[in-house]
């Protein structure tokens, strides 16, 4: 078998996502199972559907039942950063009402050795922490009042940005998946919001 995968899947394409798997695999036998639509197919190969914000699935085990079942909080939001940027959006109803994308410069690393390189580390660090105060400061407001937040780009800048204690309820509404973003943009955010929304499908197929 080959290493799992995992792929974001829109809810519009998930039935024929399934049906590209069975092209491929064979017809395979679906059960659900743990609050996830699972699928395995004569070959072996196996995939495993988890809806967006982590919420179970109970239904029937079909992949177009699976689709109806795919929807998202009345008020939730996309955290992003890096160090130097981030992007953050809040949504209702699906739409973006408000979002913020902002740039930091935070210097790369150096060379030098010594207390040049001393005086370099606390300079990078005292930038980078600036970045992420002006970060929080926008998802204060972006964010108040979601019910659930998605979160990607730097693991170690996004848990410095909701250590702010502004933001101790959004962070407990955490949810998956993460998104591994390159340095947050607008056209990245809008890509993150996309992801959020989907279908993670965890995939193993024969070598």
């Amino acid at each position: 078998m080959t290493s799992p995968r995992t792929l974001l899947v829109p809810r519009e394409r998930v039935v024929r996502w399934f049906e590209n798997f069975a092209g491929r695999h064979g017809d395979p036998t679906y059960v659900v199972a743990a609050g996830r639509l699972a699928a395995t197919a004569p070959d072996g190969a196996h995939a495993e559907a988890t809806l967006p914000f982590t919420r179970p699935y109970a239904g029937t085990a079909d992949p177009a039942a699976f689709a109806d079942a795919v929807t998202a909080p009345h008020r939730w939001g996309v955290l992003l950063v890096r160090k130097g940027g981030f992007a953050v959006a809040g949504l209702r109803d699906g739409a973006v009402v408000d979002s913020k994308v902002g740039q930091r410069h935070v210097q790369g690393r150096t060379k030098a050795g010594g207390q040049s390189q001393q005086r370099f580390a606390r300079r990078r660090n005292n930038q980078a922490r600036q970045a992420y105060e002006a970060a929080a400061e926008h998802a204060v407001r972006v964010l108040a009042g979601v019910e659930a937040l998605v979160c990607g780009g730097d693991r170690t800048a996004v848990e410095a940005v909701l250590s702010d204690p502004r933001l101790r309820l959004v962070a407990a509404v955490r949810t998956e998946p993460w998104l591994p973003v390159p340095d947050p943009r607008r056209a990245v955010l809008e890509q993150a919001v996309l992801d959020a929304g989907s279908v993670s499908v965890r995939v193993e197929e024969p070598d």
